[in-house]
């Protein structure tokens, strides 16, 4: 069976969807009787391809455009001829689009959203990205053949927010990347800790610098916390950045505050395994594979209250509103190493999110693949 997927994420985003849509396809590309093409408008980021494991039945195939409008005109129509000529069967929109049109052209399709949150929580939007988003959200329920939500939560909005029936929509949790079950090299870990110059004892966050995040309440808890214990934030800066370094200043956290940029993939499971606990502070997630990744990696989770996070973190994560710092306080004592309980909650946040390993998402997409095609 010859499948087609959406390979732009894959191959210019290093985590959120380039993550989902890499773990996917090479977990696909393992089964029998598939033949993966993952199209991208241009090569993007070699090393992020390099992420997806080569296989004789996996190929990318790229339209070398060269201009913004040239990628994006392709994306969303331009690749129907290329799909037709290449005899695919079924195409898959990783990342909550599908081209227009694609409904007329005999290929079923299939399409994975990861959130609303554009309609949730329009403030974290520019007014014309949400009327974009909305409209090309609309647009790929009516093309679409089957629909995938990554969580419940997700299913649900979809369902209200697109005004579509239940039995449209399948949940198939994602998979967490391999490299998160697995024990460091020792190595790996003095490496990192000497090339970032890591604390001794520090509560890590990790996704993107934004004010969706709401890292910054996490921030505000350090000084209820003890003196020895310091914040690292990993992940790409966007302007919220700026106004975390500007409370980090007037309340003269610097030294117990890092952020840290464009931190390689591989050191990522480094940085979990020498934490204390991992907080995730998000007003709004449509899964937060983060807290699966500092589970699997030995990590309790302190989490906002509000959205999936309680799906993800399983009942024995604790969880705080996103607008109250002592709270947050309050929760993270409770998993700092030496606490009551610490290990205990370890192991039983390990067994929930052990549903998460070994889905089988990429059997549950085959079996799929083969009924849209019926």
């Amino acid at each position: 069976m010859k499948i087609g997927f959406d390979a732009k994420r894959i191959v210019r985003n290093a985590t959120g969807l380039g993550s989902y849509g890499r773990t996917l396809v090479g977990d696909l590309a393992r089964l029998p009787d598939l033949d993966l093409t993952l199209y991208a408008p241009d090569e993007g980021r070699i090393e992020l391809r390099r992420q997806v494991m080569e296989r004789d039945n996996l190929h990318y195939s790229f339209a070398n455009k060269r201009t913004a409008l040239g990628r994006a005109l392709w994306r969303s129509r331009g690749i129907l001829r290329q799909l037709q000529r290449d005899g695919i069967q079924v195409y898959h929109g990783l990342s909550g689009e599908l081209p227009r049109g694609i409904s007329r052209t005999g290929i079923p399709s299939v399409v994975t959203i990861h959130d609303l949150i554009f309609l949730r929580h329009p403030e974290f939007y520019k007014s014309v990205d949400v009327r974009i988003y909305t409209k090309k959200f609309r647009q790929t329920l009516r093309e679409a053949d089957r629909i995938v939500a990554i969580s419940e939560c997700t299913r649900r909005d979809i369902c209200e927010l697109g005004q579509i029936d239940r039995s449209r929509v399948s949940l198939i949790y994602q998979s967490c990347a391999p490299q998160f079950a697995e024990e460091p090299d020792p190595k790996l870990l003095w490496q990192v800790r000497d090339q970032y110059n890591l604390p001794d004892r520090y509560v890590l966050s990790v996704g993107t610098i934004e004010q969706r995040k709401n890292v910054l309440l996490a921030v505000r808890a350090l000084p209820l916390l003890p003196d020895d214990v310091s914040l690292v934030i990993v992940g790409r800066p966007t302007p919220y950045a700026d106004e975390i370094q500007a409370y980090v200043d007037a309340e003269r956290l610097h030294p117990r505050v890092m952020m840290l940029h464009d931190v390689p993939n591989e050191h990522l499971p480094a940085l979990y395994r020498m934490a204390d606990t991992f907080v995730y502070p998000s007003r709004y997630e449509g899964f937060g594979i983060p807290v699966i990744e500092a589970i699997r990696m030995g990590l309790p989770v302190v989490a906002a209250t509000g959205s999936c996070l309680e799906e993800a973190g399983g009942p024995d994560s604790l969880y705080v509103s996103p607008d109250d710092p002592e709270a947050m306080a309050h929760a993270i004592s409770q998993t700092l190493y030496g606490a009551p309980g610490r290990e205990r909650r370890i192991e039983l946040s390990r067994q929930y999110v052990s549903r998460f390993e070994n889905t089988g998402a990429a059997q549950q997409f085959a079996d799929l693949y083969r009924d849209v095609c019926k």
